[in-house]
C-alpha cells in the first residue's frame, strides 16, 4: 500500500517562512495527505507544517549574535539530524537561512536523501565558495534572483531561476480602513519605518530610524510617522519607538507616501508596492568588520542589486545619520519632485526583473521531479493524486 510522502522545510526567518508556507500549500494541493516537519514560524504552521522550533529562537543573524546561541543551535541540529537519521523522510526543502541549513543539508546528501535547496545562499555577497560547496551537495536548487543560476552553473550545479516568491503575494492591502484605525490624515504624508523582524535589528535601528523620522517631522511639521512590527515580537520590543505601530505591513506600505526599510527581503517588498524608499542598516561592529573583508557587491539594498544600479539610497553603520537619512527621504515624500519620480521609474524595473508569479508552484514541479528519480526498491510513495512515484535511497549524482 502506498505511504505518504514526508517532507521535511527548514526556514529561520520570516521571509523563509512567508515562502514556505506557500510551497507547504502547494504541496498539500499536489500530493494530497503528505506530511511536513520542520523550521518555520506561524505561516508555515498555518499550512500544516509540523514545527520543532519556531522564529522567535530562530531569528539570529551576524557572527557575534550567532556565537551567544551556540549551544541552542547544536542541540536543534542534533535532533534535526536524528530526524533525517530516522528514515521516511523522502525529501529535504532547506529554505536560504545558510549556516544551519548548508550542514543539514550536507548530511542529508551523504544519508542519500534528496535535498532541493530553495533561495540559495548569497554567495554573489560573500563566501562564494558556497556555491561550489552548495553544487556538490544539493541535487536541485531553486533561485528567487534573476542573475544567481550562472554562478552556480559555473560549478556544476543544477539551479533555475523559479521567479521571486513576493510576486505570489496577494497583498489584500487597504490602507484606507488602516489609516481609519491609526487616525491617519490622508491629506498629510506618511512616513513608514520598517526597522526588522529581529529583536538585535531592533535595538540598533530604533535611535536612528528615530531620529531620522523626528528630523524629518520637524522639517515637515505635518509628517505622519508609522512602524511596521511583526507579530511575533512583544510589544516591548516596540516601546523605543513613540509611534504607532501596525503589524499590517502591505496595509502599511500602500498607505505611506515613504519610507525608511532595513536593508533585506523588505526592500524587494517596498519595491514590488512602488513605495519610495532609503535603505539603512546597522550591526554588530564586529560583524560589520568582518563584513567589510569578505562582502563583494557594490549595494546593501536588494532592489539595487536587482536593477543593478543605486534605485534608492542607502546607509549602513556609521552612515546612519539622522540628518543624512532625513536629506535622502525628504525629497521622497514630495509627489511632484524628480527624485520621487526617479525612485519610482527604478523600483518599476525592479519589478519586471524578478519574474512572473508562480514560484511555489515551479518549486514543487521540481521537487516532483527530483523524487521521481531517486527510485529503489524501498516501497511507492504517494504521487500528486493520479499515481505514485517511487522514491527511493539511490545515491545522487
Amino acid at each position: 500500500m502506498p505511504r505518504r510522502i514526508r517532507v521535511m522545510m527548514l526556514a529561520g526567518e520570516a521571509s523563509g517562512d512567508a515562502h514556505g508556507a506557500r510551497v507547504a500549500r502547494e504541496i498539500g494541493r499536489r500530493w494530497p495527505g503528505a506530511e511536513i516537519v520542520g523550521l518555520g514560524g506561524e505561516g508555515m504552521a498555518a499550512e500544516g507544517v509540523d514545527i520543532l522550533a519556531g522564529l522567535d529562537e530562530l531569528s539570529v543573524m551576524g557572527f557575534a549574535e550567532v556565537v551567544k546561541r551556540l549551544p541552542f543551535f547544536q542541540r536543534l541540529e542534533r535532533r534535526v539530524k536524528a530526524i533525517l537519521d530516522g528514515g521516511g523522510i523522502d525529501l529535504l526543502m532547506p529554505i536560504d537561512y545558510p549556516g544551519f541549513n548548508m550542514r543539514i543539508a550536507a548530511h542529508a546528501a551523504r544519508s542519500r536523501i534528496p535535498v532541493l535547496y530553495y533561495i540559495g545562499p548569497q554567495v554573489w555577497a560573500w563566501k562564494a565558495g558556497r556555491a561550489r560547496r552548495l553544487a556538490r551537495i544539493a541535487d536541485r536548487i531553486a533561485l528567487i534572483l534573476p542573475f544567481e543560476a550562472p554562478l552556480y552553473h559555473a560549478h556544476g550545479g543544477r539551479a533555475e531561476f523559479v521567479g521571486h516568491p513576493l510576486l505570489d503575494e496577494a497583498s489584500g492591502a487597504d490602507p484606507v480602513a488602516l489609516g481609519d484605525v491609526l487616525g491617519i490624515d490622508r491629506s498629510r504624508p506618511v512616513l513608514a519605518l520598517f526597522p526588522g523582524s529581529r529583536l538585535q535589528e531592533l535595538e540598533r535601528h530604533a535611535a536612528p530610524f528615530t531620529g531620522a523620522a523626528l528630523e524629518l517631522r520637524r522639517r515637515i511639521p505635518e509628517l505622519q510617522v508609522v512602524v511596521s512590527r511583526v507579530p511575533f515580537l512583544p510589544d516591548s520590543a516596540y516601546r523605543p519607538f513613540p509611534f504607532p505601530a501596525t503589524a499590517d505591513a502591505d496595509g502599511l506600505r500602500a498607505l505611506a507616501t515613504a519610507a525608511l526599510v532595513k536593508s533585506g527581503t523588505s526592500t524587494l517588498e517596498a519595491a514590488l508596492a512602488g513605495m519610495p524608499f532609503a535603505v539603512a542598516y546597522v550591526t554588530h561592529p564586529l560583524t560589520h568588520v568582518l563584513a567589510r573583508r569578505l562582502v563583494r557587491v557594490p549595494h546593501i539594498a536588494l532592489a539595487n542589486l536587482v536593477a543593478g544600479s543605486r534605485v534608492v539610497p542607502e546607509f549602513i553603520q556609521r552612515e546612519v545619520v539622522p540628518g543624512a537619512v532625513a536629506d535622502a527621504i525628504e525629497p521622497l515624500l514630495d509627489e511632484s519632485s524628480p527624485e520621487r519620480r526617479a525612485v519610482l521609474r527604478g523600483l518599476a524595473e525592479v519589478r519586471s526583473a524578478l519574474g512572473t508569479p508562480g514560484a511555489a508552484a515551479r518549486v514543487v514541479d521540481i521537487a516532483q521531479e527530483l523524487l521521481k528519480s531517486f527510485r529503489s526498491g524501498s516501497g511507492p510513495v504517494t504521487g500528486d493524486g493520479g499515481g505514485a512515484a517511487a522514491v527511493g535511497r539511490a545515491a545522487s549524482a
